[in-house]
């Protein structure tokens, strides 16, 4: 992973948003590719065999990772082991299955717990199910880490469901990539910051992670409303080719849903980027926003997303500009933030793949002076270890696991941009994991020197 090894991260948390790789009984297999191919496109060269947690870490293990890997149980796995891609209400034996999988996987050594509510299955959960799940997590002493419901228009009641999560399991909350999506929601953000006041006086436990970016990134069926995607991939696709589902879906993202992310609403259609596809057909496309292929293929910039989707069979990854600089900035001085990428590393990726750890000391420490190098430096390590519960790393400390970064601090820059993102940043002269030198002078050494960390 060298687009993670080279800009510093010695440990990568795995399993977020609530749809990952285990477990995954051997049915599911088909159609769980096809539900993440928006997100990793479709590897068809790996044999899915794992089915449990533990088989999963144990694979990471004997590919001899560089640096350390973790893992966090994905709500919507539990949800399809027990259920399927079904949008029902689980019944008292289903949710109580789902709670002795949860068990059974953390027992494996997975350090958390993650959803994604705006991810098929988990969108179709309610908040008495995730409550009854993070029970089993707060039992294990463990962490939920979650994309909350509404990033938008309704982020103010999303995350009083996550506090009310909080208050009625003891879990302790972590929220994934933390932002306020769309310019006209700035104004929310005053409130926002009384709710996390609020929570820290009530004595939740509670953290973020963000990157350092105005855009986002994540597939492009989540454009779609939820109702569309019951059924997975397969169901999709065939309700996409039917013009009045067509019609309902716009009807539907025009006039909104309430508690629905509308990435239309809050990004609109020039400021959606293509960043990958499957076919060669559509390469094309990858770089352009919908409103730019919509003039280039003289389409309505509806059916270009139907479309493209029908065409990728759902593997399509995209980026879009959802707020301002000044409001990153709100976020990132806060005690409970630290860094993260989000990073999806297929065709034309998010620049944060490749750069977010160096941009925040280039452009937060040295250009705007908005935190220090010593408070940087913290969210990167000990703050982020600790957030996840990892207690012999981020510190240089006797005892702790040497894990280290050597950066000339006036240099250390990202060089990734939206136009170019493959790009190294420049600065980092010597990355150790686990004391053993993996990156040195700008040259990744490929030393097998990872861990897998369970716990």
């Amino acid at each position: 992973m060298e687009s993670k090894i080279r800009q510093g991260i010695t440990t990568e948390v795995l399993g977020q948003d609530g749809i990952s790789m285990a477990p995954l009984p051997l049915e599911f297999i088909g159609p769980w590719k096809k539900n993440l191919a928006g997100l990793d496109g479709e590897n068809n060269n790996i044999t899915w065999d794992w089915i449990t947690t533990d088989g999963y870490l144990n694979r990471l293990k004997e590919a001899k990772p560089s640096i350390n890997y973790c893992y966090l149980v994905p709500h919507g796995n539990i949800r399809m082991e027990t259920m399927g891609l079904s949008s029902d209400t689980p019944t008292e034996t289903e949710l109580k299955k789902m709670c002795d999988i949860l068990d059974r996987e953390l027992k494996s050594g997975a350090i958390g717990f993650s959803s994604g509510l705006i991810y098929t299955p988990c969108n179709y959960s309610a908040t008495e199910e995730i409550i009854e799940l993070c029970k089993v997590v707060a039992k294990h002493n463990k962490v939920f880490v979650v994309h909350q419901r509404n990033e938008a228009d309704d982020i103010l009641n999303s995350m009083e469901e996550i506090f009310t999560v909080a208050r009625e399991s003891g879990v302790r909350i972590h929220f994934s990539h933390f932002k306020v999506c769309g310019i006209k929601n700035r104004n929310k953000i005053p409130k926002i910051i009384e709710l996390l006041d609020k929570a820290k006086e009530e004595n939740i436990v509670l953290t973020f992670d963000q990157y350092p970016y105005e855009a986002g990134s994540t597939m492009l069926s989540v454009v779609i409303p939820h109702w569309a995607h019951e059924g997975g991939t397969e169901r999709l696709i065939e309700r996409l080719k039917i013009q009045s589902n067509r019609e309902k879906i716009k009807k539907d993202i025009i006039e909104g849903i309430k508690g629905w992310d509308n990435f239309i609403d809050f990004a609109g259609f020039d400021n959606i980027f293509i960043t990958s596809v499957q076919s060669k057909k559509n390469e094309i496309l990858i770089g352009k926003s919908i409103k730019e292929i919509a003039d280039y293929l003289n389409k309505n910039e509806f059916d270009v997303i139907f479309d493209l989707l029908v065409e990728e069979n759902n593997s399509v990854g995209m980026y879009d500009n959802f707020g301002l600089e000044e409001d990153i900035i709100h976020f990132l001085k806060r005690e409970e933030q630290n860094v993260c990428t989000d990073g999806l590393l297929s065709g034309k990726p998010h620049p944060r793949v490749y750069g977010s750890f160096p941009k925040v000391i280039r452009r937060f420490v040295r250009e705007l002076k908005a935190i220090t190098l010593e408070e940087a430096i913290n969210k990167m390590t000990h703050k982020a270890a600790i957030a996840m519960n990892i207690r012999d790393r981020g510190l240089i400390k006797e005892g702790m696991k040497a894990d280290l970064v050597i950066f000339d601090k006036d240099i250390i820059s990202d060089t990734a941009t939206f136009i170019n993102p493959i790009q190294y940043p420049i600065g980092i002269e010597y990355v150790i994991v686990n004391g053993k030198i993996i990156v040195k002078n700008n040259n990744n050494n490929s030393v097998a020197s990872g861990e897998i960390i369970r716990f």
